[in-house]
């Protein structure tokens, strides 16, 4: 079984959003990713600097999201997320 090797920490939780810092196993950040909860939609917006760690970028994120959304059954989510300067997709879509 893989390690992750990033962490989320968070920076602000409020019921409206969350912006969370995204840490290396040394406490250090690189990167970010915020969420912003809506009636019937949920904002997400990340970036995070290092490509090498991109795969452990998506697969922390996509269940947190998935828990998110059981909050409210029907939610839609709309993400734009960034690993470096190239854009990943948390479905099984075609990366950019």
């Amino acid at each position: 079984m893989k390690t992750l090797q990033i962490y989320f920490s968070p920076e602000v939780i409020t019921p409206e959003f969350q912006v969370l810092n995204v840490v290396d196993s040394e406490n250090k950040a690189v990167g970010n990713v915020a969420f912003l909860f809506d009636e019937k939609k949920l904002f997400v917006y990340g970036i995070l600097e290092e490509e090498g760690v991109g795969a452990d970028f998506k697969d922390l994120v996509t269940p947190y999201i998935k828990g998110l959304s059981k909050a409210k059954p029907g939610l839609d989510v709309l993400s734009c997320l960034y690993v470096g300067c190239k854009k990943i997709t948390l479905n099984d879509e075609k990366e950019e």
